[in-house]
């Protein structure tokens, strides 16, 4: 039977709903601040023609402070905020290899499929194209937190943490270089701002004592393609292709490369 989540593209739908007001919250808005923050510096280094967000949990885009001309943003729920583009994260209505910068804010917590996710993000950036993902930290304060409340079935708690290792091990496996990565958000997610406010101090020393057991994570990778070589074959060795007509082996099974006269 299917979850009481699951539409039928294959995504949790009430999730994400429940993500943008999560957002809305004061904890929300500090750890989107700090998303913003870094996708505005990383961004500004990246070049193209098109550049495409997966997902609007934030009231503005993530992108907008890109230099990129053409900018998407796409939502799967409706065309709210900044979205322009209705889709789904696993079956994204864009043609192979047409997007230069993508960036993914959130979208594979509450993915029934994120891997599939990966796959389509590969499938439309073009060779050398760039990736920018964020995520929530399995190992933080935020962790800890879905563990202890994830069964209330809330935003963002519900959703699957994916580790950051296993996300960089899956992008390898698409061909995909990591460039950077890194964390953010130090802070436990409460929703006084005061109280927030006060604890502004695990910012600046959760950066610099443990960067990677931030709330949330960031990957920045490259889409990499791998060039084909001719192997290229000895004078001797292209005379006796010629006269023979037909190709010998390179290597003996004593693991010897045969001599050349």
């Amino acid at each position: 039977m299917k979850s009481a989540f699951t539409a039928n593209g294959g995504d949790k739908l009430p999730p994400v709903a429940d993500l943008r007001d999560w957002f809305r919250s004061e904890a929300g808005r500090a750890v989107a601040l700090r998303e913003v923050a870094v996708a505005n510096e990383l961004l500004q280094d990246l070049f193209g023609y098109h550049m495409l967000q997966v997902g609007s949990p934030y009231p503005d885009s993530l992108i907008g402070a890109s230099r990129v001309g053409h900018q998407i943003v796409m939502d799967r729920t409706a065309l709210s905020g900044p979205a322009s583009v209705l889709g789904r994260g696993d079956a994204l209505p864009f043609q192979s290899g047409a997007i230069d910068v993508l960036v993914l804010p959130h979208g594979l917590e509450f993915a029934d499929n994120p891997q599939a996710v990966l796959r389509e993000v590969e499938r439309v950036l073009i060779p050398e194209g760039y990736l920018l993902l964020f995520g929530f930290n399995p190992w933080s304060l935020y962790g800890a937190w879905r563990l202890a409340i994830g069964w209330r079935g809330s935003a963002p708690w519900h959703g699957l943490f994916l580790p950051l290792s296993r996300l960089k091990d899956w992008l390898t496996v698409l061909g995909f270089e990591v460039d950077r990565s890194g964390g953010l958000s130090y802070r436990p997610p409460l929703h006084d701002a005061a109280q927030l406010a006060g604890l502004a101090w695990l910012e600046r020393l959760g950066g610099h004592f443990w960067p990677f057991a931030g709330n949330v994570f960031w990957i920045l990778a490259r889409k990499r393609v791998m060039a084909v070589r001719p192997i290229r074959l000895t004078k001797a060795r292209q005379l006796r292709l010629h006269a023979t007509g037909r190709a010998e082996p390179s290597i003996q099974r004593n693991g010897m490369e045969p001599p050349d006269a």
